[in-house]
């Protein structure tokens, strides 16, 4: 007995225009059996390992329209040429215990020079 690949039109009502890979999900490839240790696997991998079937393929597609990107394409992405005003914030966390230590010695230092000056 011939292995007959089965498309997703003999099964269910599909859309007339409907492309070559949503009916006939054999053309799928790339689905590895790759064994990974199944104490690390998780549930994605396992599904994602299989292979779609006609009972999950769609059975209509309705593609978008290209034609905002287009139009982007052709305008060019928007650029602000505004002055920036905004303050850059740290991204360091420091504790306020650590910020006075760091003024005091701070403070210290430039008494030490100012005095070292006169």
């Amino acid at each position: 007995m011939e292995d007959q690949r089965v498309q997703t039109c003999d099964i269910y009502r599909t859309d007339p225009n409907l492309p070559h890979r949503f009916n006939n999900p054999d053309c799928f490839h790339g689905y590895s059996q790759k064994i990974s240790h199944p104490l690390y696997r998780t549930s994605n991998q396992t599904y994602g390992s299989k292979r779609p079937t006609v009972h999950e393929m769609q059975t209509q597609f309705k593609g978008t329209s290209c034609q905002f990107s287009e139009a982007m394409l052709h305008s060019g992405m928007y650029h602000d040429h505004g002055f920036n005003t905004s303050v850059d914030k740290s991204r360091v966390v420091v504790s306020t215990v650590t910020q006075k230590r760091r003024s005091s010695r701070q403070h210290m230092c430039h008494n030490d020079q100012d005095g070292d000056k006169k």
